[in-house]
């Protein structure tokens, strides 16, 4: 099988399209072949270096498609079942990858591959951080950072569905026109603006009781300064490189602050968790309250290219590989 490999981390230019052994299935797996494979942040973390994986090795965290094996002792799931996970061993920039039959989901009628691949992990994430890192109530003005992005948009609309009022800050004219279609309230261009003092106007000069922050470094500031008292930082990415430390003064001082720097696999360590996340997510795409945009797909062979195009915040919505 066709797969991307890595033996030194670093840039887009590392990654390497190989042929390999296709893998087969052990006692609790099953063996899954590709149909979409879901391109993420976290792919560019661990490409780079800065979240350390184990060299040589394969990327990729996240896809969906069809069972073509199951191994010993596998009733969750049979030979032909339309399949999806965003976890587990990376590998899935791959033609067929093995995973833990506990750790995926199957998909139900109306929920294809493609839309799979572009939101389980991201989908997930939204649903964690709006209803259990915090639970957003109805009426609340919350933070959304990049909200043009693959987490963002649908964060945007899960938001809006649990009735938040939704600031949501982008980098361009063309992310703030898609903000506003997925309902955004309050579109800032945070690199034109200072988008801290538009919070404080927007809510009155009270703040947000939480803000969402995927950039990093280029906004940490400026979060911490729009939050109301006892407001929360949910810090879940880096895309414009690693936030500061926080010193737990800064916290009392801006009001008896909470900082959180969660992970989505926190959230879905059990099963049943990460049923409930998925089921969660697919009912909302089921209804209509959640339209997820896949704004650009590349064939397999061309990651190098969808990594460049993450990095340089060239995409809007999720991005896709095809083997």
């Amino acid at each position: 099988m066709r797969a991307i490999r890595f033996e030194a981390t670093g840039g887009p230019e590392v990654l390497q399209l190989v042929d390999v052994e296709t893998p087969k299935p052990g006692p609790g797996q099953v063996l899954v072949r590709h149909e979409a494979i879901g391109v993420n942040f976290i792919d560019t973390y661990q490409r780079g270096g800065l979240y350390p994986v184990k060299l040589p090795s394969g990327l990729g965290s996240e896809a969906a498609g069809v069972v073509a094996a199951v191994g010993e002792g596998v009733t969750r799931f049979k030979a032909g079942d339309p399949i999806a996970y965003a976890g587990g061993p990376l590998g899935a920039y791959s033609e067929f990858h093995v995973v833990a039959a506990d750790r995926a989901v199957k998909l139900p009628a109306g929920v294809d591959a493609r839309t799979a691949a572009a939101s389980l992990l991201k989908g997930m994430t939204a649903e964690f951080l709006l209803r259990r890192c915090h639970a957003v109530q109805p009426g609340e003005t919350i933070l959304v950072h990049a909200a043009a992005g693959g987490v963002g948009q649908i964060m945007v609309q899960w938001a809006k569905a649990l009735g938040a009022e939704v600031i949501a800050t982008v980098g361009s004219q063309e992310k703030a026109a898609r903000a506003r279609e997925l309902g955004a309230d309050h579109v800032i261009l945070y690199r034109e603006q200072d988008f801290a003092a538009e919070v404080k106007r927007i809510t009155g000069g009270k703040g947000v009781p939480v803000a969402y922050d995927s950039v990093g470094k280029d906004t940490f500031e400026g979060t911490l300064a729009s939050l109301a008292r006892r407001g929360m930082f949910v810090s879940y990415g880096n895309a414009s490189g690693p936030a500061p430390a926080v010193e737990p003064l800064r916290l009392s001082r801006g009001g008896s602050l909470f900082f959180t720097r969660p992970t989505l696999f926190d959230y879905i360590a059990t099963t049943a968790e990460l049923d409930e996340s998925a089921g969660a997510l697919f009912a909302l795409i089921g209804s209509g309250k959640i339209r997820i945009d896949i704004g650009q797909t590349f064939p397999l062979a061309q990651a190098r290219r969808a990594h460049e195009a993450l990095a340089g915040r060239a995409t809007i919505g999720a991005s896709l590989l095809i083997p």
